[in-house]
This record gives C-alpha cells, sequence and structure tokens, in this order.
C-alpha cells in the first residue's frame, strides 16, 4: 500500500480539466511557424542580446507583431537599420506597452551640455 495517489484517479479527475480550462480562459494561443521564431532570436542573439533576453524578446515582439497584423520578416527587415541606441529605446518602447502600468522601464542618456552652474564647482 501506497500513499500516493492513484494513477487512474488522477486520469479521470474532471476538477483538473474544468481548472485549466478556467486557468486558460482569457488567454488565446498563439502560434508561430519555426523559422519565424529561431528568425527573431537569431537577430537579437546576433546583436550581443543573452539567450533569456533574446528568448523574451522574441516572444512580446512576436505577439505585437500579430496584434500589428504586420508580417514577422518584414519588422526584422524594419529593425535592421536601428543602431544600438536606437534598437534599445525601441524595444523599452515595446516592453513598456506589454507592462502593466505602474511599471515602466527606461534608460538614461548623459547631457553632453555644459551648464552654467557646473562650471562654478571646482572639481
Amino acid at each position: 500500500m501506497s500513499n500516493l495517489p492513484n494513477p487512474s484517479r488522477l486520469e479521470a479527475d474532471s476538477d483538473r480539466l474544468v481548472r485549466n480550462f478556467f486557468d486558460e480562459y482569457y488567454q488565446s494561443k498563439i502560434e508561430y511557424p519555426a523559422n519565424e521564431v529561431d528568425a527573431v532570436f537569431g537577430f537579437f542573439s546576433k546583436r550581443g542580446f543573452d539567450d533569456a533576453a533574446a528568448s523574451s524578446l522574441t516572444s512580446t515582439l512576436m505577439r505585437q507583431a500579430k496584434v500589428d497584423n504586420i508580417g514577422t520578416f518584414k519588422l526584422l527587415d524594419s529593425l535592421k537599420g536601428l543602431n544600438e541606441v536606437q534598437l534599445s529605446a525601441l524595444i523599452a518602447e515595446v516592453l513598456n506597452y506589454n507592462r502593466i502600468k505602474s511599471s515602466s522601464l527606461g534608460f538614461r542618456i548623459e547631457s553632453s551640455a555644459n551648464l552654467l552652474e557646473a562650471r562654478n564647482i571646482a572639481p
């Protein structure tokens, strides 16, 4: 005798089916061709993103492209002309659009302007 649950009871468990149905009720399943996923992942990997970041960006950008009804390869063609700063700004904007509104990403650009107050402070 074992204290483990009976496997036949688990397979016939209707509670699990109901739970799975309601857990996925508001989430539509979106499928992508493997070559498109690999192309987007490779695009970000080639530009210095690590695997976890490239994977996350791939899923987010492909979901956004599907919402905006833009082809994946058309999206990649438009991203190829961006430099690192422009690409970072665009990615931050897309990620912020897909995050909750109380949390946002950003980056700071150092100002190269020589302010009057800065000249009066001795180093």
